[in-house]
């Protein structure tokens, strides 16, 4: 039997066509340590050393089974290019943002003509080369990154950004479009050298952090300017916590895939406004209960459910924690296998 070229499954879903199998794979940030040590790349080098990079995305595919290569596998890239203040991290630890640039210097600061030769975004660039010839015409390449108000919230503080939603809005709308401005420039040229899906990661957009209707009114249409700025590359949002307040209007944003995190508590509904919107639905594996906690028996039980709810792509719901058994992510496509067979 001719082995599926995982990519052109990936897309086809993507474009709302019916794939041979649901693809399985991630789409958030994936670097165990299981991973790390068997390919012999490990954090925080693999965060900044291109070939490492590479070496440790790709050892998803040929480690975890998955049919998606995820990098990199940290959401602080943009954010320390724009002059945050980074924690480096270790291997079980990512890096994360101190303190933001505008923590420093209170105004919205002005987009830099070399922001793509800033900070680790070369070594992300280059890493993408590497992966789209090591990974051929077989294996999707999936760009992360930060949302806008995710970058947003990096450059002036959570504590901040929260507060400013409510007193001074008018900030927020003019950070955000400037953060809207740098990850189109980043996600043009991520796909520009390989990559074949750009994968924006919010969590502040969560209704646990802010409104449904403060991301209405100050978030949305930033996220709308996203997948049309794309020139047809494909994008997808991830939303993180239960996003069912907020669902409609993110899949109106125009992305071509919603990834939602095991939170999101009606898939069924979920699934319908992201078809009617022409969007893929990804997910939703709970992260901490179900893959770190949880036996390959249990991720099975769970894959099995979401699949029977809607699900487009098979993925983990959120990043994975480092000690995430590696047994259990191969559970996942196993699920997806055996769910498949039935279905025939």
């Amino acid at each position: 039997m001719e082995k599926p070229n995982f990519r052109t499954e990936l897309l086809r879903t993507l474009e709302g066509k019916t794939p041979a199998r649901i693809p399985a794979g991630i789409f958030t940030t994936a670097p165990i340590i299981e991973l790390m040590d068997l390919s012999g790349a490990a954090r925080p080098e693999a965060d900044n050393q291109p070939e490492k990079m590479a070496v440790l995305a790709f050892s998803q595919y040929v480690n975890a089974s998955f049919e998606t290569v995820r990098y990199p596998f940290d959401m602080v890239v943009l954010a320390e290019a724009l002059g945050c203040a980074v924690d480096p991290g270790t291997k079980v630890k990512l890096p994360a943002v101190l303190r933001g640039s505008m923590e420093i210097s209170p105004s919205v600061p002005e987009l830099p003509e070399d922001m793509l030769e800033r900070g680790r975004i070369p070594a992300v660039l280059q890493a993408t080369e590497i992966l789209r010839e090591k990974a051929g015409s077989h294996l999707p390449l999936i760009a992360g990154m930060e949302s806008p108000a995710e970058l947003a919230a990096s450059i002036c503080g959570i504590t901040h950004f929260l507060k400013w939603t409510i007193k001074r809005p008018h900030i927020v709308r003019r950070l955000i479009d400037f953060c809207t401005d740098a990850c189109i420039i980043y996600a043009r040229e991520c796909l520009k050298r390989g990559a074949d899906v750009v994968v924006f990661v919010d969590a502040i957009s969560s209704p646990n952090m802010i409104s449904p209707d403060t991301f209405r009114s100050l978030v949305k249409p930033g996220l709308e300017r996203v997948p049309k700025a794309l020139s047809g590359g494909k994008s997808v949002l991830h939303i993180c916590g239960a996003a069912d307040s907020i669902i409609y209007d993110i899949a109106a944003c125009g992305f071509d895939g919603l990834s939602l995190e095991g939170g999101t508590k009606n898939l069924k509904t979920a699934s319908r406004f992201a078809h009617e919107s022409g969007a893929a639905l990804i997910g939703n594996i709970p992260t901490s209960g179900t893959l770190f906690r949880g036996s390959p028996e249990d991720v099975k039980k769970e894959a099995l459910t979401y699949l029977e709810s809607g699900i487009d792509v098979l993925a983990p719901g959120c990043g994975l924690a480092p000690k995430t058994p590696l047994k259990n992510l191969k559970a996942l496509v196993e699920a997806r296998n055996e769910f498949c067979e039935r279905k025939r």
